[in-house]
């Protein structure tokens, strides 16, 4: 068996947040719900010292690349859908 990872990042603007706390609380809230929902990895990945930017990785391992692939799309599709900001950009590989 060969494990496949699927790999997503999104970055964010965050236009509400005014300070790195109020940024770390807002994240820890949406990481905590992307992982219960869609049982994946969540870190942020870049922009850590920047208040109102944020790069969040989006990790899960499957024997099914293509279960992978839809498992961390529904998730970034949720991300952009639940956050109070802007998505600038995502991307999805398979590992």
């Amino acid at each position: 068996m060969t494990a496949r990872v699927a790999l997503g990042t999104v970055e964010l603007h965050l236009p509400d947040v005014a300070s790195l706390k109020d940024k770390r609380h807002v994240l820890k809230g949406l990481k905590e719900k992307v992982r219960a929902r869609f049982e994946v990895s969540v870190a942020e990945v870049d922009h850590q010292d920047t208040w109102q930017r944020a790069t969040l990785a989006v990790a899960y391992v499957s024997a099914d690349a293509r279960h992978a692939n839809e498992v961390v799309s529904k998730a970034m599709d949720f991300i952009e859908n639940t956050v109070a900001g802007m998505v600038l950009d995502t991307s999805v590989e398979i590992l």
